[in-house]
């Protein structure tokens, strides 16, 4: 069984979505609106989302007592990393077109068994109406007052505090720092050059003591203290602090500043109107919704009244499809294509296809599914049938240079460059030519592998040599031990799901199944 989500749990997931959100908090309005355009209640969400994380829990917990030992990532690591050097040459289905001789009845027989292809679906043509956060947006100006106000209110957060940029020595006692100091009055110059030499920080010593540039809260309280009060260029009194004692020259001075209006005048802008957006379209979601139901003969009034363009649709089929834009939404296909919908014509209830955008729409036309006629497709049934029987040529004339070529013979091929291939970087070889391409026998190159490359033809890979792995770095180390963790987890994951159809008393009746 998953384990059980506190309420608690569940709060916090509902609140730390963003589509339930209104100006960086959590809305009831947004919560509300949003799942009734969904036709769901509040309950019926969080029984579902509830279900959901305990799932994921589950899962996890069950995924996580999965160990990828050190040499599961070795051997998995190793087996990603094998590379070979192969040439490649094309047997190419091009040249064999012309050997190809067809029949009316061939071309006739692949229309007859093949009618799905030559379908043409059924497609609706549409109005429809988006109501939008961004379009409630652009509708309200956002009026200078507006935006001067906004940045007064966020002062703090364009005003940039003074930076200062140093250079420090780091020693233990204070009698190397005053000796030093003495020499660093005398010569300045030599700052970077006695900070190499001295400098007990690692990390800045190697710059000449160079730290960069920070600003207050970023060092240790003595060593800030003295850096904000001194001059720049100035070399200050020894300072002490935890590490030692630090000698001090500051470089640089950027004066706290603030980022003026005209710089953030546009964020600020788009800020606001997507913020008004967002009200008013939690105010106008249900009245939109309520509208095009209720007046389901006609978008215009809700458009009008919402001050929205109507627009239209080119074709669209029922398949969900990001071509389709908006109306691409599967939720709103299947009520576009709805038998109410297609025989009277009436609004589609309003659909969220995304956060704060609501969608409605209705049938100005309807196409049902048909065949082309043999007539329109022969043509290109002919250049389809001619591709794959050159293909099949190719592929047989391939097959048997191969065959030569194993046998030690000369299959007066033309080799390509030499490229190097692994499981990690295949170059295009095809998965089941690369499995055998990696697992030939590097005592005994060259060795032969063929595949069927399709219509293009078929393509042979001469292995020359095996190439030793590339030394790899700590982040591919890193990535090589986080995956066989994932592969691990996923293989924990199976074996608890086996165990359960195991324990399970499942009893399945194909007949049934076998029924239309």
């Amino acid at each position: 069984m998953p384990r059980p989500v506190s309420d608690e749990q569940l709060r916090e997931t509902i609140v730390a979505i963003p589509a339930f959100q209104s100006d960086g908090q959590f809305s009831k309005t947004n919560y509300e609106v949003l799942l009734r355009a969904q036709s769901m209640t509040p309950q019926m969400f969080e029984a579902r989302l509830r279900y959901d994380m305990s799932l994921s829990l589950l899962r996890r917990s069950i995924s996580e007592t999965g160990i990828a030992s050190r040499g599961l990532t070795q051997r998995l690591a190793a087996l990603q990393e094998q590379r070979r050097e192969v040439q490649e040459a094309l047997v190419a289905a091009q040249p064999f077109l012309g050997q190809v001789k067809l029949t009316e009845a061939q071309v006739k027989a692949y229309y007859d068994t093949n009618p799905a292809e030559f379908r043409i679906p059924e497609r609706v043509r549409a109005e429809y109406v988006v109501l939008s956060a961004d379009a409630l947006g652009r509708q309200d100006t956002v009026s200078e007052a507006e935006i001067k106000a906004a940045y007064d209110a966020r002062a703090t957060q364009y005003r940039v505090e003074e930076q200062r940029r140093a250079s420090h020595i780091l020693v233990k006692t204070k009698d190397e720092a005053d000796k030093l100091v003495a020499e660093l009055r005398k010569a300045p110059g030599r700052f970077a050059e006695l900070a190499k030499k001295y400098s007990q920080d690692a990390g800045s010593s190697q710059q000449g003591g160079d730290l960069g540039s920070f600003g207050r809260g970023m060092m240790v309280p003595a060593f800030e203290e003295a850096a904000f009060l001194q001059k720049e260029g100035e070399i200050g009194d020894p300072v002490q602090s935890s590490e030692g004692w630090h000698i001090i020259r500051v470089t640089g001075v950027q004066p706290a500043k603030s980022r003026p209006l005209q710089e953030v005048r546009g964020e600020l802008a788009a800020e606001l109107a997507k913020q008004k957006g967002t009200r008013r379209f939690a105010e106008a979601a249900e009245a939109f919704s309520n509208m095009v139901y209720e007046q389901a003969d006609s978008l215009k009034p809700a458009a009008e009244r919402f001050k929205l363009p109507v627009q239209t649709s080119g074709w669209i089929a029922r398949m969900p499809s990001p071509e389709a834009g908006v109306l691409g939404n599967a939720k709103l296909l299947g009520a576009l294509f709805a038998a109410d919908s297609l025989q009277t014509r009436r609004n589609t209830d309003a659909v969220e296809v995304a956060p704060n955008v609501l969608v409605a729409a209705r049938v100005l036309e309807h196409q049902p599914a048909s065949q082309k006629k043999f007539e329109d497709v022969r043509a290109e049934i002919e250049q389809h049938l001619r591709r794959t029987e050159a293909a099949k040529l190719a592929q047989k004339e391939g097959e048997t240079r191969l065959a030569t070529l194993r046998k030690g013979g000369d299959a007066g091929l033309k080799w390509g460059a030499g490229k190097a291939v692994s499981r990690r970087s295949p170059q295009g070889v095809p998965s089941g030519a690369l499995r055998q391409v990696l697992t030939a026998d590097a005592a005994k190159l060259p060795a032969y592998v063929g595949a069927d490359r399709g219509e293009d033809g078929y393509m042979l890979y001469k292995v020359v040599r095996a190439l030793d792995a590339e030394p790899k770095t700590e982040q591919q180390k890193a990535a090589d031990q986080a995956r066989a963790a994932q592969q691990t987890a996923a293989e924990q994951l199976d074996a608890y799901v086996a165990s359960l159809r195991a324990r399970a008393n499942i009893e399945v009746n194909k007949s049934n199944l076998e029924k239309k």
